[in-house]
């Protein structure tokens, strides 16, 4: 069984969200991200994202831990989809691919899906992100922690 990773815009992923109970998102920016810049707010949808470091600091060194912490996270659940955020859409395309890798692995099938931009998109020609795509830019809920 093959997992494979699509790629969805923000506000995309607001209607999924929106439309099925059983899809999550995954926060895998760092504890430093969450809180000084935000994180996404879900709860006019019922659904809060799950905290879940895909790299951690010092070093940014990858979260060898990451797939079993998401399936401690989701307490067996299977999720129809798991959206995956960032702080631009790097990180969270490779914690889904090895969230699809390890789902596979267990013979479970689920859309894991990385949201294009990030929370703060991409960089502008001032180098600056939040202003060109991304959560934030999108308009859609997000909050201080």
């Amino acid at each position: 069984m093959l997992n494979t990773v699509s790629e969805v815009s923000p506000l995309a992923t607001w209607e999924a969200l929106e439309a099925d109970p059983r899809a999550v998102l995954v926060d895998v920016r760092t504890m430093a991200e969450w809180s000084y810049i935000g994180i996404a707010d879900l709860t006019s949808l019922g659904k809060a994202p799950l905290l879940l470091e895909w790299m951690r600091l010092p070093g940014m060194v990858v979260n060898d831990r990451f797939t079993m912490e998401l399936s401690e996270q989701l307490a067996g659940a299977v999720p129809s989809s798991i959206y995956f955020l960032c702080r631009s859409g790097v990180r969270s395309l490779s914690a889904a691919q090895a969230t699809a890798e390890a789902f596979a692995a267990k013979g479970q099938s689920v859309a894991c899906v990385n949201i294009l931009g990030g929370f703060e998109g991409d960089l502008d020609s001032q180098g600056h992100r939040g202003n060109r795509n991304g959560w934030k830019v999108s308009g859609l809920p997000w909050r201080q922690t």
